[in-house]
């Protein structure tokens, strides 16, 4: 029997709201107990997220939330993978599951410029550098926490770790909730980069998924408006992830923008169902995550890091983490020595020592990677 091809995009979403409906929600679990196994990361959050009912939700508060949380990583995990602890878990695993140890508020932004001091004094030299990480759709308060944890242990990020949790829905149904969501997020996010600013940060790397790549454009193109390029001096990298952006919405993005920060790297795989899926919604054939050459930002300074040929961990089923979840590619990025997550040095020139095809056309680059071995993991 023919099926209607219109059917397809609601049979994935079918899809996942099945996937989600399979385990509880991910949930901010404090055992101070679990300091003693495994390791642990220390990841400042600036929330647009209401706190109520002892919980982070999906509604939009005006003004940005400051917490400090401790984030226990278990020691029994394959790179990439997240087991958070959940609503209806029985009794919690430190062995296996992501747990906060502790969690402090910060009062307001004050507070968390202090905080941000703090930790920035006790990190050597060399390595006082922030990372903003910005999730994106379908992601819980907690998710995009212990995700935030989890890039900064597995790829040894340098500095200190900070997560901007926007008010997503946490729903596979809530896609036009998130759009909206990710618009109003915008002045937060600024406000945050201006606040990291203020504190003299030697260099700030935003790292975004999916969605949250749109934030951090819209950002830097409302610092540009504004006419802060003292904040925009201090961004000394930006690296997208997936991202969920029409390419011409981009394009104009990032030419309001002007110079972009350098090195400025998007993660693309032909694999990533769920853009495939936002691209059918949107009535494209293809979004900034997924597109296959660099003919359409060709004119930009860019690096398009094409990684079909990896898949995601186990928890992506979906293809749309690949850069993070993938342990083969976390190994690939982690074992070859001139390829450095802080940012630093030539990119574009040292990532082509890694096992793959290097092109350049005009301004951009596009880095096509290949798994160690041939087979793909």
């Amino acid at each position: 029997m023919m099926r209607h091809p219109a059917l397809r995009p609601v049979a994935l979403l079918l899809v996942l709201a099945v996937l989600a409906g399979c385990a509880g929600r991910a949930m901010v679990l404090l055992v101070p107990g679990a300091t003693g196994l495994g390791d642990t990361e220390t990841v400042l959050v600036a929330s647009t997220r209401v706190f109520e009912n002892g919980d982070w939700g999906s509604d939009r508060l005006e003004g940005l939330s400051f917490v400090s949380f401790d984030v226990h990583i278990p020691p029994e995990r394959e790179p990439g993978d997240v087991q958070p602890t959940r609503t209806g878990d029985a009794t919690p695993d430190p062995a296996e599951q992501f747990l906060v140890t502790r969690a402090d508020g910060l009062r307001d932004a004050a507070g968390f410029r202090a905080e941000l001091a703090r930790a920035l004094a006790a990190r050597p030299a060399g390595q006082r550098e922030v990372m903003v990480f910005v999730h994106g759709f379908n992601t819980s308060f907690a998710d995009g926490l212990y995700r935030t944890a989890q890039i900064r242990h597995d790829f040894d990020v340098p500095g200190v770790a900070v997560h901007y949790a926007w008010p997503s829905a946490g729903n596979p149904f809530g896609y036009a909730y998130d759009r909206d969501s990710a618009l109003f997020a915008r002045d937060g996010l600024e406000q945050l980069l201006r606040e990291i600013a203020a504190n003299g940060t030697h260099r700030i790397v935003l790292v975004a998924h999916s969605m949250g790549s749109n934030i951090v454009m819209e950002a830097m193109r409302q610092l540009r408006i504004g006419g802060r390029q003292d904040v925009l001096d201090r961004i000394g990298g930006v690296i997208l992830m997936s991202p969920d952006i029409d390419v011409d919405v981009f394009r104009s993005q990032a030419l309001r923008i002007g110079k972009l920060p350098q090195p400025f790297m998007i993660f693309t795989s032909q694999r990533d169902r769920a853009l495939r899926l936002s691209a059918t919604i949107t009535g494209q054939r293809a979004r900034l995550g997924n597109i296959g050459t660099v003919e359409d930002v060709a004119d930009l300074d860019v690096t398009l890091v094409d990684v079909s040929e990896f898949r995601g961990g186990a928890q992506d089923g979906l293809n749309h983490f690949t850069a993070a979840t993938s342990p083969a590619m976390i190994r690939l990025l982690s074992e070859v020595a001139q390829v450095n997550l802080s940012l630093e040095g030539d990119v574009a020139r040292d990532i082509g020592l890694l096992p793959g095809t290097v092109l350049t056309v005009r301004n951009a680059t596009q880095v096509i990677l290949r798994p160690l071995t041939q087979a793909l993991p």
